[in-house]
């Protein structure tokens, strides 16, 4: 439902009247307090979260003991991703009703979120809300983060073993496994939990899900092989075989599998038999399955296909969509040695994982946890390099070519800038990314905080970001748009839809920040 914008700002001007700072022997009625909570619930949900933050910031300095108004607040400093002061919003929340589950757990959260130690916290919260398993998860990420990988893998398991179903926490069990450096065995919450429910299909399917993640082909077609005798045929067990025939590059099995399950409709299973074409030179083919994808919801990680397609057929719609390097931006950021050495040094201490992990694109180094946004901290350091980045997206966007409908970089409404995500890695010698995309971006980046020396990187292009080149595992003949030397403090950014990659080097240390902008919610 469309939502009347200027009736928004009358409604914030008159609470703001009635919030005018009273006399001293007067005290804001119930009815000015509710009806400044209400406007803000709206606020949140009509995307005009700055009038939340503005209104509520105004009635907890008049009305502190106000719960409800804090905890709101915490939300909208949630919303404008100004985590520190959302933890410090929840905190004083939860002084004022420290038995209260949800604002508990929102306190733990955003104080994990904002890099503090949490751990306490989320035990708090679990204890006043025993089968919230968004606790336990929140409890062994914090754990993890605090150096006790251990304490948080016993958590996880033992609370596995009350909770077999809680895919979350298979998951996350897996995840914190694979990355300590148990590329073997780090699934084996899953095999356990199935042994005990032999006809639990969708606990079936998630492990086979998390082993296909490590590209372990034969053992993923084990689960499939069992699950089909204990529980019989499926169609997600079709998808399964379908999938890894095709990415383990038996295709002419894949070909067979894929006639056979045409009639599924399955995003994996259609991403998988589009990847499928492209390798084996289906062009005309692969773009008719792209056009049925794109009228999906999964159309965003669909753009990337197209423009391999529309390369390879010599259309001039992948000009159109990718901009050739049009659209692909350098700019060194005004840092000086001194700045990136300590930058350098908090982000040292953030990498504690010793391997990457299962669903990441790094080969020989690490990645800050995807799970928690790097510029969510409060480091001075980290919210340092957010505000810089920060204006060189403002003057990326600005240069941008006019609103072009129905472009994934071009034909969104340009507001304010949130971040999908943001994270770090750390590259070793001989270390790379592969060729990948980020689908719930809208811009994508690349900030080089340390570099190896000239001589150790090895001849130029060694450890320089490739634009535009396809994945190696499609075989596709593509050169790429563009290399771009890294620098330290040098910021490239791009849309989210291209492909692009690290070249690995020979020697050293390769520290980045990257990120992902968030495409920008219209105003109902």
């Amino acid at each position: 439902m469309s939502v009347d914008q200027n009736q928004i700002e009358r409604r914030y001007s008159e609470l703001c009247a009635a919030l005018a700072d009273p006399p001293p022997s007067q005290e804001l009625s119930s009815t000015t307090i509710s009806a400044a909570i209400d406007f803000a619930r709206e606020a949140l949900k009509t995307v005009r979260g700055e009038l939340a933050v503005a209104l509520l910031e105004r009635l907890v300095a008049l009305a502190p003991a106000t719960t409800e108004a804090w905890q709101l607040l915490g939300f909208a400093y949630g919303e404008a991703q100004r985590i520190p002061e959302a933890a410090a919003a929840f905190s004083r929340a939860a002084e004022l009703d420290p038995r209260e589950p949800r604002i508990a757990l929102a306190h733990a959260q955003a104080t994990l979120d904002a890099g503090f130690a949490a751990a306490a916290l989320f035990e708090h919260a679990h204890c006043l809300a025993p089968d919230n398993l968004a606790a336990v998860n929140g409890w062994a990420a914090s754990l993890s983060a605090q150096d006790r990988r251990g304490d948080a893998e016993s958590l996880l398991a033992d609370t596995l073993m009350r909770h077999p179903n809680w895919l979350a926490g298979h998951q996350r069990l897996a995840s914190l496994r694979f990355s300590a450096g148990d590329s073997k065995n780090f699934a084996r919450s899953f095999a356990t939990a199935c042994r005990a429910q032999p006809q639990n299909l969708p606990l079936r399917v998630a492990w086979f899900s998390a082993i296909a993640q490590a590209h372990d082909w034969d053992a993923a077609l084990k689960i499939v092989s069992d699950g089909e005798q204990l529980i019989g045929a499926a169609p997600a067990f079709d998808v399964a075989r379908t999938f890894v025939a095709s990415e383990s590059g038996d295709r002419a099995l894949a070909e067979q599998l894929f006639s056979r399950t045409a009639a599924i409709q399955d995003d994996v299973l259609d991403i998988a038999h589009l990847r499928h074409c492209l390798r084996t030179a289906q062009l005309e083919k692969a773009e008719r399955l792209a056009n049925i994808l794109m009228q999906r919801p999964s159309a965003h990680m669909i753009w990337p296909y197209l423009s391999l397609i529309w390369r390879l057929r010599g259309d001039a719609r992948a000009q159109w969509l990718d901009g050739g390097s049009a659209y692909i931006r350098s700019f060194d950021l005004a840092y000086s040695g001194a700045e990136l050495t300590e930058l350098a040094a908090a982000l040292g201490r953030i990498h504690s994982a010793p391997a990457p992990y299962v669903e990441q694109s790094v080969r020989g180094g690490t990645q800050t946890d995807a799970d928690r946004q790097l510029f969510f901290r409060a480091e001075p350091e980290i919210q340092t390099v957010r505000a810089r980045v920060s204006a060189a997206i403002r003057e990326y966007i600005a240069e941008l070519p006019a609103h072009a409908p129905g472009h994934p970089l071009l034909g969104v409404e340009r507001g304010r800038i949130r971040f999908s995500g943001s994270w770090s890695v750390r590259l070793k010698s001989r270390g790379f990314h592969v060729s990948h995309t980020h689908p719930m971006g809208w811009i994508s980046s690349a900030l080089y905080v340390s570099l190896p020396a000239r001589a150790q990187l090895g001849a130029a292009p060694a450890g320089w970001i490739s634009l535009g080149a396809p994945p190696r595992a499609l075989g596709v003949d593509l050169e790429p748009y563009a290399r771009v030397e890294p620098k330290p403090g040098r910021l490239v950014l791009f849309p989210s839809t291209m492909w692009h990659e690290t070249l690995p080097f020979e020697e050293g240390e390769r520290l980045v920040i990257a990120f992902d902008v968030m495409k920008p919610k219209p105003l109902d």
